[in-house]
């Protein structure tokens, strides 16, 4: 005959089967839950990096590739302005004043672009990193010069900003040649 302990340990066990059965069913949901959430992050992250480069492309690429930036960089190559006089006669000039609008205005919002994390600096060192370098070396101090002197602090101040930033991947990735680059 089967005594009342015998029945308590079968008991126990069947108890116990269940208990380890429900935690390894609690892990494999949590497993999968997990794996789950990875998966929804990756794609996530695949999509931020298509709006991105979809973005880059719209607000750099069309427009600085256009014809109107084509004329604009044209009438700007040639001047090398050093001093506030300098540029105030380029913006007192309508033809000098709208192809600057035209190329600095677009870097500008690439600059805003890059700063609120909309645009990773890496497709920027990519597309024009040692022209823009170029660019910014050539047109930032004088930019410095008339924040001051016309009391704005912020004008270029993104521009700036994408500068800066540029330089710093620069440093960190030299494969991109940006540090050593003396394109104009």
């Amino acid at each position: 005959m089967v005594d009342l302990a015998e029945i308590q340990v079968a008991y126990y066990i069947v108890a116990a089967t269940g208990v380890i059965g429900a935690l390894l069913t609690a892990v494999v949901g949590v497993k999968s839950y997990i794996n789950s959430n990875k998966r929804t992050q990756e794609t996530r992250d695949r999509e931020l990096e298509t709006r991105q480069a979809q973005l880059f492309m719209s607000s750099m690429f069309d427009r600085l590739s256009s014809p109107e930036a084509s004329k604009a960089e044209s009438l700007l190559v040639p001047l090398r302005p050093k001093t506030v006089e300098d540029l105030q006669q380029i913006f007192d000039n309508q033809e000098l004043y709208t192809a600057w609008q035209t190329v600095w205005w677009a870097y500008e919002g690439l600059g805003v672009l890059v700063h609120e994390g909309l645009v990773d600096i890496r497709l920027v060192a990519r597309y024009m990193g040692g022209t823009y370098k170029a660019e910014w070396e050539k047109w930032g101090p004088v930019y410095q010069l008339f924040r001051v002197a016309i009391n704005s602090p912020r004008m270029c101040i993104e521009c700036e900003y994408l500068y800066d930033k540029l330089i710093e991947f620069g440093r960190l990735n030299p494969e991109y040649h940006i540090i050593d680059s003396h394109s104009a």
